[in-house]
């Protein structure tokens, strides 16, 4: 890392909490990837590489004939326990300049070799500059597109309703059974019991009667 004399960074770094670099959706980790390399691809990306937890592709720029710019972007899908995925993405843009190098041939001769002046020029390009992007609407925009390439959302369906429980009637009586006419039904006889003593029933000391006229013989 690059520090002052004062021992400070050169680069300011927060540490900000606002959600520039990631966004929650509530689509599966690889689902959200496959959506962010197509969206990438309508882009004019070339992708080099994608799968399930990760996407990275670049797009080349030429602003100026002499200056050449490449964003490289790269994005990291984290699935959650709920369902949901964490995405992450950051890009980075480097710029080159085109330098020219003159070549000289050499000759060899008796006294040595010679640089003659004549000879061919070498085109090539140097980054001279490498930052990390860092404007939110670069990555508002961004997921704003992937959310676009998103599958819909599968429906749930509902949790069966649990069966109200059934109160079961209590048992009806049994009908009465009819009596038949003209029978009368018998009493219950207590037994007594053992030790008991019945008493007998009175003597009558009345004599039977006679009927008028008629005499008795002794």
């Amino acid at each position: 890392m690059p520090f002052s004399k004062r021992g400070e960074m050169l680069a300011a770094e927060t540490f900000d909490s606002d959600g520039t670099y990631s966004r929650t959706f509530d689509r599966g980790a690889d689902q959200v990837c496959e959506a962010s390399r197509r969206a990438l691809l309508s882009q004019g990306y070339v992708v080099s590489r994608s799968d399930a937890s990760m996407v990275e592709a670049n797009k080349n720029f030429q602003p100026e004939p002499e200056v050449h710019e490449q964003v490289a972007i790269r994005v990291s899908c984290v699935g959650q326990t709920s369902g949901d995925a964490w995405v992450f993405a950051s890009a980075t843009q480097d710029r080159y300049n085109l330098r020219k190098s003159n070549t000289s041939a050499s000759v060899g001769t008796a006294l040595g070799s010679l640089s003659l002046p004549f000879g061919s020029t070498d085109d090539s390009l140097v980054r001279v500059a490498s930052l990390t992007v860092q404007d939110p609407n670069f990555y508002r925009s961004f997921f704003k597109l992937v959310e676009r390439y998103l599958p819909p959302p599968v429906k749930k369906p509902p949790p069966p309703a649990s069966k109200p429980v059934e109160e079961v009637p209590p048992p009806a009586p049994e009908p009465l059974q009819p009596q038949p006419v003209g029978e009368t039904v018998p009493m219950p006889v207590e037994t007594p019991a053992a030790g008991t003593v019945v008493p007998s029933a009175p003597a009558s000391d009345a004599k039977p009667k006679t009927e008028a006229g008629t005499s008795t013989t002794p």
